[in-house]
Formats: C-alpha cells, structure tokens, sequence
C-alpha cells in the first residue's frame, strides 16, 4: 500500500501524529506536515448545512425581551406573548416551539448568531438565495458557491478520476430536488444529490416505486433505473448505509427529521463526505404567520416546531451512533423578515435575522447583541446587520475545518473578522463580540456631516465619493494609514440629495457602503 493511502485510511481512526512517529516518516518542511494534518482533521470533520427556505423571522424566532415594548407597538398583528416566549437568559427568549433548542442553549451546545445579513440587501427570494449560496457580495454575481469553492480548493481535478482509491465517497451531499449553487464548483458540480429520502431507502433496500404495466410504465421504469445506474455513488451510499441497523426514534411527518435521518446514518455509516446540505420550506410567511387568537401558534409556530424536533432528534441520533463529536450543524435563511407586521398577521421580506450553530463542539451562548427596535419605525425599517454572513462562513471554514485566513479570504473573494464559534476546549462561553465593518459611515441617512470608520491593515488608503450610476465625483481623503481604527469626520453641508457610494480602497481591496443624503 502506498503511504498516501495509507496515511488517508488510518487518519480515520487513530491520532495521525502517532502513526507518523511509530512508522519513522518524515516530510521535506513543516508545511506540508500542517498541510497533511489539516487534510486529516477534515476528513474526521462535518458541517450539516441546514437551510431554512422563504427567509425566517428572525423578531420571533430570537426575541429580544428588551425591546417588548417596542416590538408590541410594531407588531401587534405577531407579537408573542410575554408569557409564552422561553427565556433563556434576563435578555433574550426563543418562540415557544423551541423547547429542544432552549435545552441545547443550557447544555452549551447552541450559539445564537444574532443579526446576520450582508450590505444593500435584496429582498428577491432568488437573488438573496444565490448570494447566500454563493457567499458573494450583494453588488456581484458570482455562479459558484462558497461551498463549491472550498471543495475545489481541496480536490481540484475533480470529478476526473473519482471516485478513486484515496476518495471513495461523496465530497458533499444534498438532500432535495435538483442541485442548489453552493456546492457548484468553478468547472463542476461537487455535490451528490438525493432527491428525497424515499429514494435513498429503495436505493440500499434494492426497491423501486410500482410503475404501470404499460409501455409508458416500462419506459419510465428503465429511466429510473438508468438514473440510479448513473449515479456513481450510489454503491458507496448503500454501503455506508447498510453499516447503521439501528437509530433513535425521528419524530414522525417532519420532512427535515427524515432529510437529517439519513444524514446520521451517512456519517455513522463511516461516509467520509465533510458537507451536507437539507432543507426546510414555508418560511415565506406574508400572511397567516400566526393563529388571530394565539400569536404562539400558526404556520411559524409549526415550521419552528419541526427545526426543533428535526435537530434534537438528530443530535440526540449522533450521540446514540457515536458519532456526536464530529457534526456540526448550521441554519441559514435567505434573509429575515420587515421589522412591523402586515394586516394579513404575517411580514414581509426584510433584512439581518439570526443564525443558529449547534452541536457538541459547537462554543455555547449568544453571539452579538440584541437588536434594536427604532421608535419611529415604519414600514420600510429593518434591522440593521451586526454581523456580515460571510463572517460566520469563514469562521466555520477556519475554526472547524482548519483552513488557513488567507485561504479562507479567496474562497469568499474578501477578508472578514472571524467570530468565536466552535470549542476549542480553552473557553467555555462565548465572549461578547463587537461585528467590525471595513467602512462604517453614519448617521445614514446623513444631514450637514458624517463620520467615517474605517479599519485599515496600513499604508495608503483612499475614500471616493460615488454616484448612484457609479461615476466618481471626489476623493474624501487619501493617505497614509496606521494600523486599526481610523475616523474622519466628513463635511457635507454642500452635498446635494440623494443616493451615493462610499469607496473606501485599502492595499488591493475595495469595501463599499451605500449612503442617502437627505
């Protein structure tokens, strides 16, 4: 056996240091043992991506009790009852259908990521769907995903020559219909996809749904079967499973309980795949978000009531499997939903929203602060973003996968401050974090003067005023930068109007934020 292969298939099961002490092998440099070492902890790692599809409401998902008499004057079409929200802390409460995560909150294997979103948000169910999935910045267009990328960046011939003897199984896997971006690659898709779980179990159980005995039902009865020929992995999947005879109970018509289901059995069944991707749908709740007699109950009540069931049946399936230690698990929604409510006791598409991080490694507590609900909110108000989604992706990609910052930065195409999420085992409570933008330019709106934040890494920096059709109309300042915070503080008494872009250049980067001028 080669010692590549070797070292892959051992790496699985004992501590790669000690093999590579008892065998005598050494390596040209100390970076391409880091390199092999990283290789090995990510093959023992995995994120389960959960995706909570119509953008979730975020003001009754993670209630913030210091703003109940606000979010009452607000929302009085969802608001929940004082009495009914979980309260998890002298701050913060959960909707009432998440007993299960308020339990995870106690026992340190919850991190509520508050206030997630990106700058110059859409509110285009597809278009902040591609952004999220491709972890690009609102104004680019990007047709990879962040996922795809990181995935690329570790097998960059594939799919030629795989599977193959050193990567047997699946780099990544989504449950659902059709493929979604962030496992797209920049040349291939670098995902496998099953279509729902009745397919994954007549695919290990050797069934088939009952077709007609017609010529049409033949036809259609050889294309399912040319389908699940097709699918390279599919032998490698039916192995895996065939390892797991047992589980924990899943609670019982919960399409995400059966989607993680399957993913429980995949990683016990020894799949070396580090990402997988289910879903949950119905969060586009413009109307009927709640019960007219009880805000606690409803369509939102009940999609809240089956992420709750889905993940603590699945955590509580891992620890069963053995397997708890290795899965990390991560919500995300494609935006979150209009701080007031509408008369039809539902929100419409809005903006930043929390995130939820779970699992055993995962760094327990509340990440960022509550938001703020603003006295004369109107219509068009929404919460405003502590914390850039790209943030949390990158900390997931550092923190639990062991990717270098400056890999981390190309994947995502920009640097963006880590956040404390996953246990090391140093700490044993999240620390209060302050979310640093490159560009901060408030008030915004802006009157007679502004005040300009930057963080800068040194050397010359330059901030450009553009307009709305992005032509340059001035310089605010240029020069000579020293490391961390700067302030300027801006005179517009003379600007005119309107909608404009701040630049702000730094090194070979470029942030911008959006500005109106009343």
């Amino acid at each position: 056996m080669k010692r590549r292969t070797f070292i892959h298939h051992a790496a699985h099961s004992l501590a790669l240091p000690g093999i590579i002490g008892s065998l005598g092998l050494s390596f040209d440099n100390e970076e391409n043992l880091k390199t092999l070492l990283i290789q090995a902890s990510q093959a023992n790692k995995v994120l389960v991506l959960v995706y909570l599809q119509g953008g979730n409401d975020g003001l009754n998902t993670v209630i913030p009790l210091d703003q109940l008499v606000s979010l009452n004057k607000v929302r009085p079409h969802v608001v929940l009852s004082d009495t009914k929200i979980l309260k998890i802390n002298s701050t913060v409460g959960l909707h009432p259908s998440l007993s299960g995560f308020s339990n995870l909150y106690k026992e340190g294997k919850l991190n509520i990521i508050q206030s997630v979103g990106y700058q110059d948000q859409s509110f285009s169910h597809f278009r902040s769907t591609d952004i999220w999935m491709s972890g690009s910045g609102a104004s680019n267009l990007v047709t990879s995903g962040w996922a795809g990328r990181y995935l690329n960046n570790l097998f960059p011939t594939y799919p030629t020559g795989f599977p193959n003897t050193n990567n047997p199984d699946p780099l990544a896997v989504e449950i659902g219909h059709g493929t979604s971006m962030i496992f797209q690659g920049p040349t291939a898709l670098m995902t496998t996809v099953i279509s729902d779980p009745s397919n994954f179990y007549q695919l290990i159980n050797n069934t088939n749904d009952t077709v007609p005995a017609t010529n049409a039902g033949n036809k259609l009865g050889y294309v399912r079967l040319v389908a699940k020929q097709s699918q390279q992995y599919g032998t490698v999947l039916k192995n895996a499973a065939a390892k797991v005879t047992t589980q924990k109970v899943y609670p019982a018509n919960n399409s995400l309980a059966d989607q993680l289901k399957v993913v429980a059995r995949l990683v016990a069944g020894g799949l070396s795949t580090s990402l997988y991707l289910v879903r949950l749908g119905g969060f586009d709740t413009h109307d009927s978000q709640v019960s007219d007699t009880d805000h606690s109950t409803g369509r939102h009540a009940n999609l809240l009531k089956n992420l709750d069931e889905a993940v603590t049946a699945f955590l509580n399936d891992l620890k069963f499997l053995g397997v708890d230690e290795k899965v990390v698990g991560m919500t995300f929604s494609e935006f979150g939903r209009r701080i007031i409510s509408n008369a039809g006791n539902g929100t419409d598409h809005g903006a930043a929203a929390p995130m939820f991080v779970f699992g055993n490694k995962v760094l327990g507590g509340i990440t960022g602060k509550n938001p703020v609900i603003p006295a004369n909110a109107n219509y068009d108000s929404n919460l405003e973003k502590q914390f850039d989604y790209r943030q949390i992706y990158s900390s997931i990609l550092q923190q639990w996968f062991g990717t270098n910052t400056g890999i981390a930065s190309n994947l995502l195409n920009g640097s963006f401050t880590s956040v404390p999420i996953i246990n090391d085992g140093t700490v044993t409570a999240v620390p209060a974090v302050e979310a640093i933008e490159p560009i901060t330019v408030y008030p915004n709106p802006i009157g007679n003067s502004a005040t300009i934040q930057t963080i800068s890494d040194g050397g010359l920096s330059t901030l450009e005023l553009i307009n709305s059709e992005g032509k340059y109309i001035s310089t605010i300042h240029s020069g000579i930068s020293t490391i961390g915070k700067q302030s300027i503080e801006w005179n517009t008494n003379n600007l005119p109007s309107g909608n404009y872009i701040v630049a702000y250049r730094t090194g070979n980067q470029q942030f911008t934020q959006r500005i109106v001028k009343n």
